[in-house]
């Protein structure tokens, strides 16, 4: 069996760094703070602005935050743990949660993504024919003529 590494090269991989596009990793997001209580938003624009590579300001929706930043830096995760820990509430309704979680989900896998090595895809059938190109017997059929004649 042919090894994965030959495999790729010989499909002419493209190998990347590891280091992603500035652009493939910028996000964008708005945080909900509880409205029950109080005025949180003000206080946590002031706590969030303090940590570097962050860029905070006021949503137009009442008591939330948007955000920007790179996930190489930083996670909607941890800039909620922060936000809890410094004894702020995050809004508990079922839409805000499920954003939330669905939100940590594809900042993972785009993590993820970023450190796993390009895959294979449409360009399986170069490598066997590369590798078979390169093979010492070539297509030869050790068959004589008479007999493949007669199938």
């Amino acid at each position: 069996m042919m090894p994965r590494e030959t495999a790729y090269r010989l499909a002419g991989r493209k190998h990347r760094s590891h280091d992603a596009d500035a652009e493939d990793l910028l996000c964008s997001h708005e945080l909900r703070l509880d409205s029950a209580h109080g005025e949180q938003a003000a206080k946590a624009l002031t706590l969030l602005q303090c940590v570097p590579g962050l860029a905070v300001s006021l949503s137009e929706h009442p008591e939330s935050l948007h955000l920007r930043y790179s996930l190489a830096e930083h996670s909607l995760e941890e800039i909620e743990s922060l936000l809890v820990e410094a004894g702020f509430v995050l809004d508990h309704s079922l839409y805000a949660k499920a954003l939330r979680m669905l939100t940590h989900f594809c900042e993972e896998t785009r993590l993820r993504n970023m450190q796993a090595p390009q895959r294979l895809i449409k360009q399986s059938n170069t490598v066997y024919i590369e590798a078979w190109r390169h093979h010492p017997h070539g297509d030869h059929d050790d068959t004589p003529a008479e007999l493949r004649a007669d199938r």
